[in-house]
């Protein structure tokens, strides 16, 4: 591998962690059309393990801004990401796979602390985690989404909420 492809390999790298990140940010701070701008025209997320909606980005985005309205406090954490580029012989290609282990605490709208109502609190009282699978294409204007799917492995209520 020559300087300029290891170099090239890093900035695909640099720019596909900023697309995750961003990808994080845009769901925390309700960011629909940021939401909407990291995917490709075709791009589609699946929520289903998670008790969400599978289709296409821009109508899972209307559904994210009418479900995260119960959620006014998020944050949601990717970690322990695994990059995988296409490789064409030595050579990065126009196609990438992460896998990252996610947590995602939340607070819910008008949630109590011990029966006290609690709306100043920012303590989740609602929380799970596990993992993400995207696929993401090379564009004319950088790295997208085609792909997310959401694989969720627990979920935890606490304070006076119980399941429903």
């Amino acid at each position: 591998m020559t300087q300029r492809v290891a170099l090239a390999t890093v900035m695909d790298q640099l720019s596909i962690d900023a697309v995750i990140t961003g990808y994080a940010v845009a769901v925390d701070d309700g960011s629909w059309q940021d939401y909407r701008d990291l995917f490709t025209p075709d791009g589609r997320a699946d929520y289903r393990s998670a008790g969400g909606v599978e289709g296409p980005a821009a109508e899972v985005a209307h559904w994210l801004a009418e479900t995260m309205r119960l959620f006014p406090v998020r944050q949601h954490l990717i970690v322990n990401r695994r990059l995988d580029l296409q490789d064409l012989g030595g050579y990065p290609g126009d196609r990438a796979e992460v896998r990252a282990d996610y947590l995602n605490p939340m607070r819910l709208e008008g949630a109590q602390d011990g029966g006290v109502a609690a709306p100043d609190t920012t303590a989740p009282n609602f929380a799970s985690g596990g993992r993400y699978a995207f696929g993401l294409l090379r564009t004319d204007v950088g790295w997208r989404i085609r792909t997310v799917t959401v694989h969720e492995k627990w979920r935890s209520l606490s304070g006076s909420l119980a399941p429903s």
